[in-house]
Formats: structure tokens, sequence, C-alpha cells
């Protein structure tokens, strides 16, 4: 199940959930105030480098260019 990161448009709270699919995400409620007024935030993402043991973050600026010198 993937980890999906919301804010609560009620009360500001950021949080993180548990869903089961992108279809179960209208279900998830704010754990701080219970409201069903929440918005999917776009989040960064970090993945393993093959053959080694560091960690990369996924970020849009360094995968795209203007292509101007």
């Amino acid at each position: 199940m993937p980890i999906f990161e919301f804010v609560c448009t009620t009360c500001g709270q950021p949080f993180e959930e548990l869903v089961r699919s992108s279809g179960a995400a209208a279900d998830v409620t704010c754990p701080a105030c219970g409201s069903a007024q929440v918005k999917k935030k776009i989040s960064i993402f970090a993945s393993k480098l093959s053959g080694g043991s560091s960690f990369s973050l996924g970020n849009a600026s360094s995968v795209c260019s203007t292509g101007s010198t």
C-alpha cells in the first residue's frame, strides 16, 4: 500500500495515510479534526541508486531543463 501525503483544508493539518488504491483516497479524513475536506499533496520521492547504498531524492527541477546555454 502506498503512503500518500495530505493536508486538511479545514484545519491546515498535514498528515500521511496508507491508501489501498487511488480511489480510496476519497475516503480519507483528517486525523486532527475529522474533516473529509482533505487534499492530496504532491510529494517528493526517494529512490535507491542501483549498485550503491545511497539514496537520491527525486526533484522535478533536476529532471527538467530549458536547453538554453
